[in-house]
């Protein structure tokens, strides 16, 4: 074989041990990016719910399924843009993507759903939200479960 093939071939397998190498999103990142999501997302549903639909705060504040439906309303639509773009408008800000922890694509609709819901829960005991910082990989409850990771897109433009 030639050294010129061989430089190629050795500079071909440096390549792809770089795609492989992956950096996890940090946590105040991924924190920043939750707290621009509910801005962007959660509180224009709020509002169009507090003062279109039921006509006051106070109606709103006194309704049950009002706030049930916002969450819904918004779990919706962050699994929709989950599935369909693995980023929601707060994570491509500071360029995190959701995907499959061992695939690295995008994860389905259902699973994104599953996701959330296992969000709502790990936040209700605070457990899920310490496990990052335990692991190596930083995965919380709700990534562990449903078998997603965060990744920073900025060494990602193979993938």
């Amino acid at each position: 074989m030639r050294f010129r093939d061989l430089k190629k071939q050795k500079k071909n397998q440096q390549d792809t041990q770089k795609k492989k190498v992956l950096k996890y999103a940090s946590y105040p990142d991924r924190i920043k990016a939750f707290v621009v999501d509910m801005f962007m997302i959660y509180t224009p549903i709020l509002y169009f719910i507090a003062y279109v639909v039921m006509g006051s705060k106070e109606e709103f504040q006194a309704s049950q399924l009002a706030p049930l439906i916002a969450v819904s309303i918004y779990g919706v639509i962050y699994a929709v843009l989950i599935a369909k773009f693995g980023q929601t408008p707060g994570k491509k800000a500071y360029m995190i993507k959701i995907v499959d922890d061992k695939t690295m694509k995008n994860i389905s609709f259902f699973r994104a759903i599953c996701r959330f819901i296992m969000f709502l829960f790990s936040t209700t005991i605070l457990l899920g939200l310490l496990t990052p910082f335990y692991r190596r990989d930083k995965k919380a409850l709700h990534d562990i479960v449903c078998g997603t990771i965060e990744i920073e897109t900025k060494e990602m433009n193979a993938l």
